[in-house]
């Protein structure tokens, strides 16, 4: 069987990175993005000698580097398996209240974390529709559904991803394209040292060990619309 193709956002650290790894492990071939370019570099030189990987650094947010990315992709691998958008923004560190967020962060929290997973999606999805099968993973937050004082521009644009991800699901059901929402819970990344600066974080669970969990229920999609709550699967390890 051909090896699947993976498209994963944000790849450069974190959750992405980890399952970036562990997809190349299991020789499937992957496409890369993220803002670093430099360390997007170091995570692809590390996997070339496990599979094929197509890196190109960039922000999601950049309609012309999406669309470049995309067609390459497309053009290397000729189809997508299964896109997971993971890369996402806080657009400020540390967070203000709603009262103090400023619109134009609240618009880029809305173009990074909304507007970029979409477009991605429009681009794959007529190759995922001529094919039948195809996987849309947009990772999520508890944010999205929990009221936490100063988290309000980034929940807002998570519940946002989760609601349009329902939608899409019921757009495409019946074309054999399923949508999965992945909320990771809380881990000990970059990302989540800058939205709480000076928390102990030591505690709280590599990003290795949810990319496991969340491959996991990747692999045993099977309704047409899921939201996983990666916390949730901890107890039946």
């Amino acid at each position: 069987m051909e090896p699947q193709v993976f498209f994963i956002t944000g790849a450069s650290q974190g959750l992405g990175a980890e399952l970036a790894r562990l997809y190349a492990a299991q020789s499937a071939r992957l496409v890369l993005t993220a803002r670093n370019a430099q360390a997007l570099d170091a995570i692809a030189r590390e996997l070339r000698p496990l599979t094929e990987v197509l890196a190109i650094a960039g922000d999601v947010a950049d309609d012309e580097h999406v669309i470049a990315l995309v067609n390459a992709a497309l053009g290397r691998f000729e189809r997508i398996d299964v896109l997971i958008n993971n890369a996402s923004t806080l657009g400020v560190s540390p967070m203000p209240a709603l009262e103090q967020l400023e619109p134009s962060t609240f618009g880029r929290l809305m173009d990074v974390n909304v507007r970029a997973p979409l477009h991605i999606a429009q681009l794959l999805l007529p190759r995922m529709r001529a094919r039948g099968s195809g996987l849309i993973v947009n990772v999520s937050s508890d944010a999205a559904v929990q009221a936490y004082a100063g988290w309000g521009g980034y929940g807002a644009s998570k519940a946002a991803l989760e609601h349009l991800s329902c939608i899409l699901a019921a757009e495409l059901e019946g074309t054999g394209v399923r949508v999965m929402v992945v909320d990771p819970g809380n881990m000990n990344t970059k990302m989540h040292r800058d939205a709480e600066p000076g928390v102990d974080l030591s505690g709280l669970p590599h990003p290795r060990e949810i990319a496991a969990l969340m491959a996991r229920a990747i692999a045993n999609a099977a309704e047409p619309f899921e939201r996983v709550e990666v916390a949730a699967l901890v107890s039946r390890v």
